[in-house]
């Protein structure tokens, strides 16, 4: 993880010191993604909290050292005062005499002390072990976490592109509209000199009100992809930068092998697996030694201060004391019940399952790696031959509106043309984005998705000539 942390270290330093444009461009969008967005900081947090398990393991094999103090007060007494009756001999009367005070806080005992304890463990396996496996378990931690970033900027790849290629579908459907409209008055002054029936009105009518509706439900869409993009950054993109079209389109370089082989070096879903089942393997290892003894060196030093007491001008107890001690604790288990073999039981069913969430992950991604690698190069051929759709349909659509001035094709015709030649558009944008975002989930599943890959992406970004809103 440390190499893809420098890297969005230096992300921020590269925004900074380049120029700023009119629109917000992907790569800023992604600078302001690292800070703001939820997803990310609430996994950095966890990591950040799951960190403290490796300081907590490592405290067992530290030395304890503690302070302690005491002091008490000790009072007693009577409840009540005591009386003795006296009677004055010559006079015969008689008085009543406290000889003894009820209770009082005042004459008591006081005693305090004071003591310090060290704790040092010498021989303890369970412990080293538990703590080897925190370590591998911070491991996996910090390759779940990479995995978080780069998850973060495919996730502003796609919203980002979301957004253009909303934008792109509205742009086509506003132009689709305005040729439909456009049609329909046609139809109308030909229906009025008797050239067009009202059925061909009727068809005209009905694909421009299916043109109106498209265009309408395109409009709330892109606001939906504004405001998606905006979750993340927390911050309004009314404007955002064009993918430039003379963007290039092409195929994966180099073979669907090495690709895998560099899937299976850098993936980080292998690498968090594999940490995985160490931690497994480790805290299985302690499980076994919970049945070896354990030994620990111990120290302490006390002192303690008790009152004088004086007993008949003798004094009898009191006085200042210390007190210290060294020593070796043995601690050796010989049954609890069944609860040491079942948590060893436990730790090999952990391993097996550690073992096989490795197997799966590699599976897997030898699945998605030739899946994305051959979507990636039949984006290439959709691309090449949506423009060649677009060609034709254009084609298409001029001879069949020289057709229908001359007479020889019908307003369906000229209709179904003209739906051919916009879904073509629309085919078109759509492939290109899918042919960016492909290209992005191809190197995010091989573990080589980077910062950089925007900033080489967002070279092909520019500021366009008009937004539709």
């Amino acid at each position: 993880m440390g190499p893809f942390v420098k890297i969005l270290a230096n992300f921020s330093i590269f925004l900074i010191a380049s120029a700023s444009s009119y629109a917000d461009d992907l790569a800023g969008i992604l600078d302001l993604a690292l800070e703001n967005d939820p997803t990310l900081r609430q996994a950095r947090a966890q990591y950040r909290a799951n960190r403290e398990l490796l300081v907590q393991g490592r405290a067992a094999l530290l030395p304890s050292f503690g302070v302690g103090g005491t002091t008490s007060r000790q009072t007693s007494g009577p409840t009540d005062s005591i009386y003795q009756t006296v009677t004055n001999p010559q006079t015969g009367e008689t008085t009543q005499i406290r000889v003894a005070d009820d209770y009082s806080f005042q004459p008591g005992l006081n005693t305090h002390g004071w003591g310090v304890n060290l704790t040092q463990a010498l021989f303890n396996l369970p412990a080293w072990y538990t703590f080897q496996s925190a370590k591998a378990t911070d491991r996996a931690a910090a390759m779940n976490f990479a995995a978080q970033e780069q998850d973060l900027i495919f996730r502003v790849a796609i919203a980002y592109f979301d957004v253009l290629r909303a934008i792109d579908l509205l742009e086509t459907n506003l132009q689709e509209e305005e040729a439909a409209l456009t049609s329909l008055e046609q139809t109308r002054r030909r229906e009025e000199v008797g050239l067009d029936t009202i059925i061909d009105v009727n068809d005209s009518q009905a694909a421009y009100d299916l043109a109106r509706n498209t265009t309408i439900l395109q409009r709330d869409i892109l606001q939906a992809r504004y405001e998606a993009l905006e979750a993340i950054t927390g911050q309004p993109h009314p404007e955002i930068e064009a993918l430039r079209e003379d963007f290039p389109i092409l195929e994966v370089d180099g073979q669907l092998s090495e690709w895998e082989a560099m899937a299976q070096d850098n993936s980080l879903a292998i690498a968090a697996a594999q940490y995985t089942l160490e931690a497994s393997q480790e805290t299985l290892r302690a499980r076994k030694s919970d049945r070896y003894p354990t030994l620990s060196a111990t120290g302490s030093f006390s002192h303690f201060v008790t009152p004088t007491i004086v007993r008949d001008g003798i004094r009898a107890s009191g006085g200042a004391f210390d007190q210290s001690n060294l020593g070796l604790t043995m601690s050796f288990p010989i049954y609890s019940g069944g609860t040491l073999s079942s948590r060893r039981r436990a730790a090999e069913y952990d391993v097996i399952a550690a073992r096989e969430g490795l197997e799966l992950a590699r599976r897997q991604l030898t699945q998605n790696i030739r899946n994305s690698y051959r979507r990636v190069n039949t984006d290439v051929l959709v691309i090449a031959q949506r423009q060649q759709s677009i060609v034709s349909a254009q084609s298409a659509l001029d001879q069949t509106e020289l057709g229908v001035e001359v007479g020889q094709r019908n307003i369906v015709e000229l209709l179904r043309a003209r739906e051919n030649l916009y879904r073509a558009l629309r085919q078109y944008a759509e492939a290109r984005y899918d042919y960016v975002l492909d290209t992005l989930a191809l190197k995010q599943i091989t573990g080589v998705l980077t910062p950089q890959d925007v900033l080489d992406l967002n070279q092909w970004l520019e500021v366009p000539q008009e937004t539709v809103q």
